[in-house]
């Protein structure tokens, strides 16, 4: 058994080799989406595929991981060497963009845990460039890989090798360099794991003793700060701009129930699924669930499988946020999840919980490349004002919620692709007014220096971020086309000297002047 100190260093400890493997990923990859956007999240689970340790990364990455590793890691049989790819939305994945590494870790031969990242590729095979298309299935989305293993035994499958190396359809058959990337990631955790164990002289056996103790403290100290939470029932519903295919607006309801430490979150009110891609897998809509409850748990918690299993998740099947195997997903990753939060946030506010006003509530999803097939992809979020609280204002020019990423840098977009940024600003005056101002959104102007098609899949332009306790509601974000206004969801082709402006919402305010 582990004193209390003897807890927190081999639960740093671990943490520490995920923030490692992050390092090693981001200084290896060679996509400024990776690089310098910082879109990556590396994480430890035990034999059981319970999440153990988790650098502070994408939120809805390692949500969705932690939601569903354990059904991974079940279905396949393990040995030292192996390495699982996967990126399908309904086994374990979120987006195709997002596609996981899994590696087994061994102690004495036998299992014992495993280490995994997740990663976003620009270019995941789909015939839109950036891998965002404004889709209707999931078969418009790109290349597919369900849980499989690229290596066993140390030993490539040819096979998978092959679909890797098919993604970006230019005919090499060297691995693209991403996933070269984010294999070294997962070497690494597994070699210091390795390297930490054998410095302290620990067994398997005082391992994972060490895992589940630290579960149980997690269980406890959440337990605990639920148990102080407000208890009753509450329901709160916004609504999503449209899908991209009709103009509809598409309701989110969540109804939150606290009682005695356990909490149940169910979103029975929610829209059915859409023919647009703003529907989800139950596990991205864990992810900001989970996400909401971490951010009002204390510092010193650790996210772990014993925090998370005090909160149970439910919603129809088939419905926006569980939507079946098959539906357009590539937005319900990034927009929905963002809508979740509001929504979580919205009820928590019912019940009495001191909780921010709506940030931005999108991640303004820019998608662009070659107008023709080959040549360049890129995708980026873009950055929008946070909710004010009852002692802040909103902060302003963030990646709020569940993307937590970095924006590309200027110099390193213009130098990767024929691009020139014309304007990069705050905007001014987009956060709601009140006794706490919310914060503002930005401004960013890409001039074409060629032929491109672009997609945009953007929200909040319709409904502006909610405000609190009577404080206004953030400016609605726009998006702009040499000057004429465009849809918040749409494809089309640009010339060279085009101009395309996105102006992100502000975040809501909180209180009255």
């Amino acid at each position: 058994m582990l004193d209390a100190v003897e807890l927190a260093v081999f639960a740093g400890q671990i943490k520490s080799i995920c923030e490692e493997m992050g390092v090693v990923l981001q200084r290896s990859a060679f996509s400024p989406n990776i690089k310098d956007r910082l879109d990556y999240s590396c994480a430890f689970f035990d034999l059981n595929g319970k999440i153990v340790a988790q650098a502070a990364h994408i939120p809805v990455h390692l949500g969705s991981m932690a939601y569903a590793m354990t059904s991974v890691v079940s279905e396949m049989s393990w040995s030292e060497g192996d390495v699982l790819v996967l990126n399908d939305p309904f086994k374990g994945g979120t987006h195709l963009p997002d596609v996981t590494l899994v590696s087994p870790f061994f102690i004495e031969g036998t299992l014992t845990g495993f280490i995994a990242n997740r990663a976003h590729h620009a270019n995941i095979g789909c015939d839109s460039p950036g891998s965002m298309p404004l889709s209707q299935s999931l078969d418009e989305e790109g290349v597919l890989i369900s849980p499989q293993k690229l290596f066993a035994g140390g030993k490539v499958d040819s096979n998978c090798w092959s679909l890797l190396c098919g993604i970006e359809g230019d005919g090499c058959q060297e691995l693209p360099g991403d996933f070269v990337a984010q294999l070294s990631a997962n070497k690494v955790g597994v070699e210091r794991l390795g390297d930490w164990l054998t410095r302290e002289a620990m067994d398997r056996e005082a391992f994972v003793k060490g895992l589940d103790q630290l579960n149980s403290y997690g269980a406890k100290l959440a337990a605990a700060f639920f148990k102080r939470l407000p208890q009753g029932t509450a329901s709160f519903a916004d609504y999503l701009d449209s899908d991209g295919v009709s103009k509809e607006r598409i309701r989110l309801e969540v109804v939150i129930q606290i009682k005695s430490g356990e909490i149940l979150i169910d979103f029975a009110g929610t829209s059915g699924q859409v023919s647009g891609n703003l529907n989800c897998p139950i596990s991205v809509c864990a992810a900001s669930v989970y996400y909401v409850f971490a951010a009002l748990l204390p510092d010193y918690v650790p996210h772990c499988e014993g925090v998370f299993k005090q909160i149970s998740v439910v919603a129809p099947s088939g419905c926006l946020v569980n939507a079946l195997p098959g539906a357009a997903v590539a937005a319900g990753n990034v927009e929905t999840s963002m809508r979740i939060v509001d929504v979580v946030l919205g009820a928590l506010h019912k019940l009495g919980i001191s909780v921010p006003a709506a940030s931005q509530g999108t991640m303004n999803n820019v998608a662009m490349g070659s107008a023709g097939k080959g040549g360049w992809n890129y995708y980026e979020t873009i950055a929008g004002g946070g909710g004010a609280g009852q002692n802040h204002d909103g902060l302003s020019a963030r990646q709020c919620h569940m993307t937590n990423t970095l924006n590309t840098p200027i110099e390193s977009l213009e130098l990767h692709y024929p691009l020139s940024i014309e304007q990069y600003a705050i905007r001014k005056g987009s956060g709601g007014q009140g006794l706490r101002t919310g914060g503002s959104g930005v401004i960013r102007s890409y001039r074409f220096e060629s032929e491109a098609r672009v997609t945009l899949l953007t929200e909040r332009r319709s409904l502006g971020p909610w405000g609190l306790e009577g404080g206004e509601d953030g400016l609605r974000g726009a998006n702009y086309l040499n000057g004429e206004l465009i849809e918040a969801k749409s494809e089309f082709l640009v010339n060279k000297g085009d101009v395309l402006n996105i102006e992100t919402p502000g975040g809501g305010g909180w209180g009255q002047k």
